[in-house]
């Protein structure tokens, strides 16, 4: 019962509530790196399946879980007020962005090494940092400029992308960084009047709506193996999603996308550990420059935090002494 009365009432998008200052943006660093990490061990193990089972149903098994889970949590209410809600044209515009960004990149995950293919996906947390100030209204200071500039340049040297040539997988990854930027910065927007949980439900049901056509025409039956692969996809995303969500209520997305970069890391760790890709030297130089510019973010927000815990609270003249 005590699910069904705030979703009720107009303040229920926002139930949670969003920690403001360094203390909240620290919770949303904290929520971004989690975000990443989870999708990246996603992103892995769609790789993997996408040699046996098409694009469309993997997202569209992932959809369904997703929208299992929201509804389990929600229930009627949640359908009602994702049916009402005044944020319909931007939850719609984002789940069909997202779509097309996710069909690119999956696509293009047939033909190039996982390294290569993040690396070119990584142009995304630089396009963020771009538009932020245009269509979010938020500051970026040098600091968070250095931080995107250090990742992008450890993605350079981790993925070596001198050695790729213009092909259509290519150019279908660089598109889906660009619509995926895109998508993040109407996460951010629509963050700041939904839950997390009507975003996710929303997100789902259209991926399931679009990707439920697309299996009519092209479902194969998945083994045992391939079930609990499914099933795996459906769980890192998941809570992936949820944790990135979370993370766009609490801080700038001109903050957490430098953060983004640290997946780069994930990806080169699980491609030797399943695929026995062995990393060049110029993958541990990228990763250590990846790093710093996250521990750059985490001690600068760590230092505000500290800063303004320690802002003396004035007192009367007579309680001074």
């Amino acid at each position: 019962m005590e699910l069904t009365r705030p979703m009720q009432s107009p303040s229920w998008p926002r139930r949670f509530g969003s920690i403001s200052g360094p203390q909240g943006q620290m919770l949303g660093i904290t929520l971004a790196l989690s975000a990443y990490s989870l999708l990246a061990l996603q992103d892995a193990t769609v790789k993997w399946l996408v040699n046996t089972v098409p694009v469309w149903q993997v997202l569209f098994v992932r959809s369904s879980i997703l929208v299992i889970g929201c509804l389990a949590a929600g229930g009627r209410p949640l359908v009602r007020h994702a049916t009402t809600t005044p944020t319909r044209s931007l939850l719609l515009t984002r789940g069909i962005v997202t779509l097309i960004a996710w069909l690119c990149y999956f696509n293009a995950a047939r033909f190039l090494p996982l390294g290569e293919l993040v690396t070119l996906y990584f142009t995304a947390p630089v396009i963020v940092t771009m538009l932020a100030p245009p269509l979010l209204g938020e500051q970026v200071g040098w600091l968070r400029w250095a931080a995107v500039g250090l990742g992008f340049t450890g993605a350079l040297l981790a993925g070596s992308p001198a050695g790729l040539t213009l092909s259509p997988a290519t150019l279908l990854v660089l598109t889906g960084a660009l619509l995926w930027a895109y998508g993040v910065i109407l996460t951010r927007k629509i963050a700041r009047r939904e839950s997390s949980l009507v975003q996710m439900f929303c997100n789902n049901c259209f991926f399931l709506t679009l990707t439920g056509i697309g299996c009519a025409l092209t479902w194969l039956q998945p083994n045992v193996s391939e079930l609990l692969l499914l099933l795996l996809v459906g769980i890192l995303g998941g809570i992936g999603q949820l944790s990135l969500f979370e993370s766009a209520r609490h801080a700038p997305v001109s903050l957490t996308a430098p953060l983004e970069y640290t997946a780069l890391v994930w990806a080169f760790l699980l491609g030797f550990l399943v695929w026995g890709d062995i990393p060049r030297p110029g993958v541990f130089a990228g990763a250590a420059l990846i790093v710093t510019a996250g521990a750059l973010l985490l001690l600068k927000e760590r230092q505000m935090r500290r800063s303004r815990v320690r802002i003396p609270v004035a007192t009367p003249a007579g309680m001074a002494n």
